[in-house]
Parts: structure tokens; C-alpha cells; sequence
């Protein structure tokens, strides 16, 4: 374990403090400032750390997300998490998802992915899905995806409502399965896709980070994870340089409006004992 992270919790576990009534303003201010000192302690770590996680964020963030929690402190927490294709955002939530399992926190996670528009007719049409791609189909465009009902979906989970998501097939056919993945309404929302920070959708969301990681690095993943899986290498440049236009046009113009840009080869061993730092300042209290 990172020696800095192992200081951190080591000490937070000797520092139990009185749980503020949450159900009054005032107690909700005093839970604010006591995780905005924490989440600064994190941040102030992770930059002296050789496995550093966190590339940049907003200076404002805390503050804002903090007020948040003392102004709307029933509504389920919101966190987008995004990045274009191969930058390690699966990888991650692969792992978020496993510190869920074994720290039993209070999170759901939402496959944005699955709101893709049902494009199995025109897929039929040309053929199958590269030569829908090469007619001048553009599949990452906005307009292809099921947005005003992710809107709505996202909206009830934050409510405390869960939810029947669509579940969009991978299989190369385009079909769409209206109403088939239940998504509960836990304590903390993720929802992992690229679209999750479109701006017709990215408002809701109390968070937003952005996984980065260089061109040359993803294009290498990309193409690997391409002849893993048997495919085309010519088929395969092609889907990588219309990835690379879709991600320019669609996903770097929206980097600016995220909080926190996490590095897509941080290690991922670090990055888990820093959730279970996180979940241990927000649930370390005495009654």
C-alpha cells in the first residue's frame, strides 16, 4: 500500500468523532466542513504521491458539493464518470465495482452505454455495424442516444426511486431491450458512459469526472483489445480513427465542464484503498 495512503487511514481510524444531527442545517454545515478539511487532505496526498490519481480539479468543487449536501441532503448523490474510448474508464469502475462489493457501500452503478438508440433496422439495411459505420453513420453523436430518457432515469434514482434501464447488445446487432437492467437507488449514483457528460445531460450531476490518458497509450489499447478479440486489423484502424474524431468532436469540448480529471494509468490498488479512505471519513463517527 502507498505509504501516504496507509498514514491516512491509519490515523482516520483513531479519529473518530461525534456524528453531527444531520437532520438540522447547522449539523449538515459541520458534516460539510468536516469532509471539505478531508477531502483536501486527500487531494494534498495524492499530489506528493508517486501513483498520483487525481491529474486536476476545479478549486471550487468541494465547496460547491459540500453546499450541495447541506441543501439537498435527501437527494442521492450524482457522479458522472466519463472519457473516450480505451482512456481506462471500464478498468475503473471495474475496480469501483469491486470496492463496492467488499467495503458494502452504498453505490449503484449506471451503464450509460445502454442508452444507445436501437439502430438494428439499419443495420440490417447496410449489412452489419462497420458498414452502418463507414456509410457516415455517426454512432457517439448525441442524437444517437436515448438521452431524454437517461434524464428522466438518472432524475428518479436521485429521488430514491429505482429504475428498469434499457440494456443495449453488444453482439454487432444494434438492439435495444427496453426496461431490462434494474438499476437501485443506493446513497451514491455512478453513472459510466461517455455520453453521461454530454451537455444535454451533464447539468444533473452533482460531479462529473473525466478519465485522460494520452492518444498514443489508448490508440495501443485500443488496437490490442482489437486483435484480442479477433478482429479485422484493417476494420480495426478504421473504428480507431472514427473513435478518435468522435471523442474530439463530442467528449474534449466537455473536459472543461468536469471537476476532477483522473489519470487513466493510475494504479489501481492505490485508487482502491482511496475510496476505502473516502468511505472511511464519511462513515467514521461515534453516536
Amino acid at each position: 500500500m502507498d505509504t501516504l495512503v496507509k498514514n491516512l487511514l491509519e490515523n482516520q481510524t483513531k479519529e473518530k468523532i461525534q456524528k453531527p444531527n444531520c437532520q438540522t442545517r447547522s449539523g449538515r454545515a459541520l458534516l460539510a466542513f468536516y469532509l471539505q478539511t478531508k477531502f483536501k487532505q486527500i487531494i494534498n496526498h495524492d499530489k506528493k504521491s508517486d501513483k498520483q490519481v487525481i491529474i486536476d480539479y476545479k478549486s471550487d468543487f468541494i465547496e460547491n458539493f459540500t453546499n450541495r449536501l447541506i441543501d439537498r441532503p435527501n437527494d442521492r448523490i450524482l457522479i458522472a464518470l466519463s472519457g473516450e474510448s480505451a482512456s481506462g474508464k471500464s478498468t475503473i469502475c471495474k475496480q469501483i465495482a469491486r470496492c463496492i462489493e467488499e467495503l458494502n457501500l452504498p453505490v449503484s452503478i449506471l451503464t450509460a452505454d445502454n442508452y444507445f438508440n436501437d439502430i438494428s433496422e439499419l443495420i440490417k439495411i447496410h449489412g452489419n455495424f462497420d458498414l452502418l459505420r463507414d456509410s457516415g453513420y455517426d454512432v457517439d453523436s448525441p442524437k444517437n442516444f436515448y438521452l431524454d430518457l437517461l434524464r428522466e432515469d438518472i432524475l428518479k434514482l436521485q429521488k430514491g426511486f429505482d429504475v428498469l434501464t434499457p440494456e443495449y447488445l453488444v453482439n454487432g446487432t444494434g438492439v435495444s431491450k427496453p426496461e431490462s437492467i434494474l438499476v437501485k437507488s443506493k446513497k451514491i449514483i455512478i453513472v459510466e458512459g461517455m455520453c453521461s457528460v454530454y451537455k444535454e445531460i451533464q447539468d444533473v450531476f452533482d460531479i462529473k469526472i473525466y478519465i485522460d490518458l494520452d492518444e498514443q497509450e489508448r490508440k495501443r489499447r485500443f488496437l490490442n483489445r482489437a486483435i484480442s478479440r479477433n478482429q479485422d486489423s484493417e476494420n480495426a484502424f478504421k473504428h480507431w480513427n472514427y473513435i478518435k474524431t468522435a471523442g474530439s468532436k463530442y467528449l474534449q469540448p466537455r473536459k472543461k465542464d468536469c471537476e476532477i480529471i483522473i489519470n487513466g494509468e493510475c494504479d489501481l490498488e492505490y485508487f482502491a484503498h482511496m475510496v476505502e479512505y473516502i468511505n472511511l471519513i464519511t462513515n467514521n463517527f461515534t453516536e
